[in-house]
């Protein structure tokens, strides 16, 4: 692998992620259904970062076969790349293709991959032969060390500001929790600036990731009304809701979520404690909303607003494009620097 420390200055200052990868910029365009357009993710990697791809988003949402969208992207750089994989086990059929996407991945030589949930263990040993990198997805040092017993390179570190699937720890207080297990970590919530992103580093993070504010930029095809929302949002606009997957989502408050309300209602309570119930439940609220996510995206306010989204939304105020967007944070590093 090339160094390429001398075209930035970067890569020595962070060797956990950036010399690892084979990336000019510790930051990480994080995978997001229904968001992670095949240009999103090469745009990003091509500026420096890398980009993730989520297989569902890819198939599902953009219309591109696996391993079609893989080449794809690969014509649109030739920069590192990295795959999601969702690695719980309670579909037998969903847990099917997530092997196939594996397999996909490890022979188009995908150098990336980011597990979360359930043990990563035989992700790892499928990997490593390759040479490829796993990070593993963790919310508190009880997942840390499960992954890490699993054989994983490094963590993504889901704080209490992120999008989506948040955690329920501050950026310090998980850092503080998993950093003495000696593999780099990666911020992941909150971050939406420069300042933070660099912030973020000199707090002991080896990089960044980042999704909210890559939806807000000129390569993401989600629709304009989504990125407006973000533009607008201020921190106080993200509600935590129960009715996207059964535990809570970090979303825009939009006129449909105050409609509809965020908190489950007492047969779904029931039957998500339940430990046979739980998988259906949370099933049933995943099939709703893999649909309502992607027709928010693709048509807007004209359909039901369901915008995920993080804290990091009061600093975005305006569409950028990627490019810009890594090129704005890696100067932010050299000036700390």
């Amino acid at each position: 692998m090339a160094d390429r420390s001398g075209e930035t200055g970067l890569m020595s200052a962070r060797p956990g992620l950036c010399t690892t990868l084979g990336i000019e910029v510790p930051l990480i365009c994080g995978a997001m259904y229904p968001c992670s357009n095949p240009e999103l993710v090469a745009a990003v990697s091509e500026a420096g970062g890398i980009g993730i791809v989520q297989p569902l988003s890819l198939s599902y949402v953009h219309g591109y076969e696996f391993r079609e969208g893989l080449r794809y992207i690969r014509s649109l750089t030739n920069k590192p790349i990295g795959v999601n994989l969702i690695i719980e086990s309670s579909s037998k059929q969903y847990l099917q293709r997530v092997h196939r996407w594996l397999d996909v991945a490890l022979e188009e030589q995908v150098p990336f991959l980011v597990t979360a949930l359930g043990k990563p263990d035989w992700v790892v040993n499928r990997a490593k032969p390759a040479g490829v990198t796993v990070y593993h997805d963790v919310t508190s040092r009880q997942w840390a060390e499960k992954a890490l017993d699993g054989g994983v390179d490094g963590f993504i570190c889901v704080n209490n500001r992120a999008g989506g699937h948040a955690g329920t720890l501050s950026s310090q207080a998980l850092l503080d929790d998993v950093g003495s297990l000696g593999k780099p970590l990666v911020c992941a919530g909150g971050i939406g600036t420069p300042d933070e992103f660099a912030a973020v580093l000199a707090m002991g993070y080896a990089g960044a990731q980042l999704g909210t504010r890559f939806i807000a930029t000129t390569e993401c095809t989600a629709h304009a009304d989504y990125k407006q929302a973000i533009i607008a949002a201020g921190e106080q606009d993200i509600v935590l809701s129960e009715k996207i997957s059964g535990v809570p989502v970090s979303v825009i408050n939009t006129p449909y979520i105050e409609s509809v309300g965020t908190r489950a209602g007492a047969l779904a309570k029931w039957m998500l404690r339940g430990r046979r119930t739980r998988h259906w439940m949370r099933t049933l609220y995943s099939l709703q909303s893999i649909w309502k996510l992607k027709r928010a995206s693709l048509r807007g306010m004209e359909y039901k607003d369901i915008f995920q989204a993080g804290k990091s939304v009061a600093g975005i105020r305006e569409i950028r494009s990627a490019a810009d967007i890594v090129a704005e944070y890696a100067q932010a590093l050299k000036e700390v620097h």
